[in-house]
């Protein structure tokens, strides 16, 4: 199985000639020219009286879809093309321009939608009935229903337009800031100031004194700029809730359930059976405090690895494709197969080199039906998992590329199903491989540390988020105030099992001010206990549940989360029986990790 995979990936297959690209400027003009065409289409459709007038909504629909699918594919190419080397202004300001094309085709779809909404109930059911449009009627159905959930078309015209500087001038504001914070550390006896990201790999450093340091320092960074970070966040949340207010909307979870297709009861269940086993993850919480030798642990200790004097593992690139491959192999061929395709066709990026950006993703071409990875690998047994964690996505992304295009967008909380699910296939793998006890116990010790931040550390900025956005409607918040917001969720959220906690965490926390997604955690968890639960079928059914894993994946655009799950695996997400058999998977390694360290404390 072993071959020579490319550590860089092929974006010439997309665009050749990167962001000097003649196709893609030319791709990019003449679909300024179909945005165009697209909007007259829109405003001269005559709201349908009869199913008889399908053809030009027909039209319509694939009109909106070439044009979205060719901004996807240039928007997903240039920001690989800025990732891989941020000195490419050209990508960035290319970006831009695709943005405000994207921003222009929602406008547009808005607009269309509305007459969705003034369509009457009749003749829009037999409209979907005609000509194969069942296949995409939940997609349309939905546009429709929450369209007719938004103001009127005049309000939604304002906050269209404010958004730049609404939403986004805040969340951009945001980001201005935090390039200004500098953070003065002493590493290896030498003193010096780094970034904030800097300061943030270090409270993850396997030296206690150094985080210890870290942590006070960066701590106080963000605390010097509270005020300008509670500025920014009042104000973002803000406009949010002047836009729920225009549209009705009392409950601040509506959007954020909307957007990912869930019932505020699955989400309320969920978090129930969590915290009924809150107290398996403190009995670690407080192990792995011993194994530090400390009383309890600080929260720049949770997540900060575990050594036993055991030189870690490393595996070379084609090592870790190679270990990918064998356990994919194990549950699915095809996903086996999958992967090999795309290291072999280089749709991988995973050279570490000066100028690439951090952290990993994958992205789609639905032009082309093929992704792309980009991440950093290092060899370590982290970066193979968050290897075949970007290969779930992509193998997500492959099983759903000859459906309809517009099934082809599921949400956050789905999203993370198939990668999570590839990311536990490796993680199982590696522990059971180990060949020391030493080295199991470090290895189990980082994959409880996922179930700990979705479990804990996700459950308190949904606790401090869901009662920040209540306070923010009788009026500001101060920066005393939202320290004292988090610092309580995390107390509650840990099980006040921690020594000290992080109550700057709001500002520090870039998913507090994104633009587009409120609540941008609770559907981590969800997506993470969700492929928990598959796995643990999974396992229990072996090779003949490879089919129906590929058949729920290709349903996860076209169907609310609670269908999907009782399509494909026959169960009820509002109840607690699935999410208790999920957690038994992650239980199960706490017990396995407490048994193992007894003779070590």
């Amino acid at each position: 199985m072993s071959k020579n995979y490319a550590l860089v990936w092929d974006l010439d297959a997309i665009y050749s000639g990167g962001s000097g690209s003649e196709t893609l400027l030319e791709a990019l003009t003449e679909t300024t020219k179909d945005i165009a065409s697209f909007k007259q289409a829109v405003r001269d459709w005559e709201i349908p009286s009869g199913s008889a007038d399908v053809s030009e909504f027909l039209l319509l629909i694939n009109q909106n879809a070439d044009i979205a699918k060719q901004l996807m594919n240039a928007a997903a190419f240039l920001e690989c093309l800025s990732s891989a080397d941020t000195r490419d202004l050209k990508a960035v300001e290319l970006s831009g321009g695709v943005y405000q094309q994207l921003s222009e085709l929602e406008t547009i779809e808005n607009e269309w939608h509305e007459k969705f909404a003034l369509i009457s109930d009749d003749v829009w059911a037999s409209l979907l009935q005609e000509n194969g449009l069942n296949e995409i009627a939940f997609v349309l159905n939905e546009a429709r229903d929450n369209r007719k959930k938004k103001g009127t078309r005049d309000e939604e015209t304002v906050i269209s337009a404010l958004n730049v500087d609404g939403y986004r001038g805040w969340s951009d504001h945001y980001d201005t800031i935090v390039a200004t914070i500098r953070v003065p550390v002493t590493i290896d006896g030498e003193d010096k100031e780094v970034s904030a990201g800097q300061a943030l790999n270090l409270l993850s450093h396997p030296d206690r004194a150094v985080r210890v340091a870290v942590f006070e320092a960066y701590g106080k960074a963000w605390q010097e700029k509270s005020q300008l970070f509670s500025d920014t966040l009042n104000h973002l949340a803000g406009f949010r809730l002047a836009v729920y207010r225009t549209r009705k909307w009392d409950n601040v979870l509506s959007e954020p359930l909307a957007i990912n297709r869930l019932d505020e009861k699955t989400l309320a269940t969920m978090w129930e059976v969590i915290e009924k086993h809150k107290a398996t993850f403190v009995d670690f919480l407080n192990r792995k405090a011993q194994l530090f030798g400390i009383e309890k642990l600080s929260f720049h200790d949770v997540f900060a690895p575990l050594t036993l004097d055991s030189e870690p593992k490393k595996y070379t690139y084609q090592e870790g494709a190679d270990f990918i491959l064998t356990q994919f192999a194990k549950f699915s061929p095809k996903m086996a197969s999958f992967a090999k395709h795309a290291f072999e066709q280089q749709w991988i990026e995973a050279e570490d080199r000066d100028n690439k950006r951090p952290g990993g993703f994958c992205t789609d071409f639905p032009l082309e039906k093929e992704s792309r990875i980009f991440m950093t690998y290092d060899g370590a047994p982290g970066t193979v998992a968050t290897l075949a964690h970007e290969l779930g996505h992509a193998f997500h992304s492959h099983v759903i590329r000859d459906e309809p295009f517009e099934n082809t967008n599921y949400a956050m909380n789905v999203a993370e199903t198939a990668s999570t699910f590839a990311e536990m296939i490796i993680a199982d793998a590696s522990v059971k491989e180990a060949t020391t006890k030493e080295e199991k116990i470090v290895l189990l010790e980082d994959k409880i540390g996922r179930s700990i931040a979705f479990f804990m550390d996700i459950r308190a900025r949904f606790l401090f988020e869901t009662r920040f956005y209540e306070a923010r409607k009788e009026g500001l918040v101060s920066a005393d105030r939202l320290n004292t917001l988090m610092e309580e969720a995390q107390r509650e959220a840990f099980k006040d099992a921690l020594s000290e906690y992080h109550p700057q965490f709001w500002s520090s926390k870039l998913h507090f001010y994104i633009a587009e997604v409120p609540f941008y955690n609770f559907p981590y968890t969800f997506g993470y206990l969700f492929s928990l639960g598959i796995y643990h079928q999974a396992l229990a059914e072996g090779s003949d549940y490879e089919d129906k894993y590929i058949a729920l994946l290709q349903d996860t655009g076209a169907m609310t989360t609670e269908q999907l799950a009782q399509k494909h695996l026959n169960i009820d997400l509002t109840k607690p029986d699935f999410w208790e058999s999920a957690l038994e998977i992650a239980v199960g390694d706490v017990k396995e990790f407490l048994e193992l360290t007894n003779d070590l404390v």
